[in-house]
């Protein structure tokens, strides 16, 4: 995806500049600087969630990596609900 963004010289500049000193380009840096700083903040927001809103994300990640496809009959979730109690 392409995306525009708006740069003062100095900071095209300083970009270019180190580009070189990585040997890389520029678009690579920018790239890699914006990834960075995306996984900062979902770090430093991740970090500041209580302990019941980090369980609910678990929880949430794990439905999404479910497979769908993979069914139970409402028999045998009564059948294992009635082995538990």
């Amino acid at each position: 995806m392409k995306k525009l963004i708006d740069i003062d010289e100095v900071t095209v500049k300083k970009l270019k500049y180190i580009a070189v000193a990585e040997d890389t380009s520029v678009k690579l840096l920018m790239e890699d600087a914006i990834q960075l700083y995306v996984k900062t903040k979902e770090t430093e927001r991740f970090e500041n969630l209580t302990d019941e809103e980090k369980e609910d994300i678990g929880l949430l990640m794990l439905m999404q990596e479910s497979d769908r496809s993979d069914k139970v009959s409402r028999e045998e979730i009564f059948k294992a609900l009635r082995h538990d109690s």
